[in-house]
């Protein structure tokens, strides 16, 4: 502001302001637009005849620098000349960018009493094709239960011998892991627990905690998962907001001093063998609860996430686990469905759990549950190897630990979702070259969105570029860019990302 009235050289700019310097672009700005309205000059040479001929320098100043000419023929209109430096832009994105511009101007001179902010920028083949196009994710949801209760039964039904659960080289059927939380939730009935109770859970991660989570469900209660690595305080916080009447815990963290006022069942305690193995058929409905789950709270206060049993029965048949199946409301058919054996390592408190947990069984598949404690890689390598796991959900952070330390410990797994954070390139890029027969999928989302809302799979030979795309969105899922005034920002251009959808 300065020199804005004063001709002060350029290069005398950069010197006053001295700007951080980089050899990658210009050191004060990198984008210009000028209007040359300065009228042509009357240059007459006796007889001879002149006219004016443009020339460029053959190499761009700025990134991007944008040339308006006032037409002098009466009409009023603007000749525009972009000069670009090949290295950014190619010449149709150019193009593309010109054509916004035109349209914004048409759009202006149309009604001038629009506000700017109103202005089209999107022809309306783009509008469709962001909008339409690449939200195009219906999947009929076929004859799915629409609750939990009703989906487990359904499938406890059909594969009564199947493996359900492996916990510490012991397994549990369909029909063993269906009478053992009947027998809980007859229990936590049994001890006053009505449809939408609030239910906490404290427990080491073990069949028993697959056990209970289940139960709770079947009781038509609401789940609470407590973080097992939070302090006390954290824990009271979670039972007195969300009025949590029951605690199911195990031995091993019962000596915690939450001072819960209301029933607590040990639940590798208890004796429960007198109690029914039928289910108790407790009435469930899409919109009910399942479970509800505290966000860490890192940046600001704690918040609880209602989830209904309709998100997780969505997430746990999504394609994205699966592959794509003819009927959706059967359990996966292939043979090779990386979710036939997954693991489950993630803090129950945290969303990765729901995946871990109801994706297998809800398709007649198998939990294949981690060693209680703390997890070193040593460890998740060898329940990886031993159980035959075919599919892994770890954070961004995990993988990309395991990718630089053990990228061979993937060998064996058909498939590993990542997601939570920025995912590394390198580590992607690392596995699909150690294990090729691995797939690598990125997800992302947040917790309110029942943990993922969109999904990008690689697979070798492929060539990860500098960054991990956040992808597509997910079945009966929609995601869009929006500008502050919620409208779709072209290709390009920031903008916030809205989801809608399952």
């Amino acid at each position: 502001a300065a020199y804005a009235h004063q001709d002060v050289p350029f290069e005398r700019l950069v010197e006053e302001l001295n700007p951080q310097r980089s050899l990658s672009r210009n050191p004060l700005v990198q984008v210009v637009l000028a209007l040359q309205n300065t009228p042509d000059a009357d240059f007459r040479l006796s007889e001879a005849r002149a006219e004016y001929i443009p020339l460029t320098a053959g190499a761009s100043r700025f990134d991007l620098s944008l040339f308006c000419f006032e037409r002098g023929d009466g009409t009023g209109g603007l000749d525009m000349l972009a000069e670009f430096s090949t290295d950014l832009f190619d010449r149709e994105s150019v193009v593309v960018l010109l054509e916004r511009l035109a349209r914004l101007l048409r759009s202006a001179v149309t009604d001038p009493g629009v506000p700017v902010s109103a202005l089209d920028l999107l022809a309306e083949e783009e509008h469709h094709r962001l909008v339409t196009g690449w939200n195009a994710t219906a999947l009929p949801r076929g004859t799915t239960p629409d609750s939990l209760q009703a989906a487990f039964r359904a499938q406890a039904a059909a594969t009564p011998d199947a493996v359900a659960v492996r916990a510490d080289g012991q397994s549990l059927t369909y029909r063993e892991l269906d009478e053992r939380a009947n027998r809980l939730a007859h229990r936590i009935i049994a001890l006053g627990a009505w449809p939408q109770t609030a239910v906490a859970v404290l427990q080491e991660r073990s069949a028993d905690l697959v056990v209970s989570l289940l139960a709770v469900v079947k009781a038509g209660c609401v789940y609470v998962p407590l973080h097992t690595g939070y302090p006390v305080s954290w824990m009271r916080m979670a039972l007195a907001r969300t009025g949590a009447r029951l605690l199911l815990t195990d031995r091993a963290m019962r000596e915690r001093d939450l001072r819960h006022d209301g029933p607590v069942v040990v639940v590798d305690e208890d004796d429960l063998t007198g109690l029914p193995t039928g289910d108790p058929l407790v009435a469930g409905g899409p919109d009910d609860l399942a479970y509800t789950m505290f966000t860490s709270g890192s940046t600001g206060e704690p918040k609880g996430v209602e989830i209904t049993h309709r998100d997780v029965l969505d997430l746990a048949h999504d394609p994205v686990w699966h592959g794509p199946r003819e009927d959706t409301a059967r359990a996966c058919a292939n043979p090779r469905c990386p979710a036939e054996r997954v693991l489950m390592h993630s803090p129950y408190a945290f969303d990765p759990a729901t995946f871990e947990l109801w994706a297998p069984l809800l398709n007649g598949h198998r939990v294949v549950v981690a060693p209680a404690g703390e997890l070193d890689l040593a460890t998740l390598e060898g329940v990886m190897t031993d159980e035959r796991v075919t599919g892994v959900l770890y954070t961004a952070g995990l993988f990309r630990l395991i990718a630089e330390e053990r990228p061979e410990s993937f060998a064996g797994v058909r498939e590993v979702w990542t997601g939570g954070d920025v995912v590394s390139p390198a580590a992607v890029q690392r596995v699909l070259d150690t294990c090729p027969g691995t797939a690598v999928t990125a997800i992302y989302g947040p917790t309110e969105i029942t943990l993922c809302a969109t999904r990008y799979p690689m697979r070798h030979p492929h060539r990860v570029e500098t960054t991990v795309p956040l992808g597509r969105p997910m079945a009966n899922t929609r995601v869009y860019v929006l500008d502050g005034a919620l409208r779709p920002v072209p290709v390009g251009v920031r903008g916030d990302l809205y989801v809608a959808g399952a």
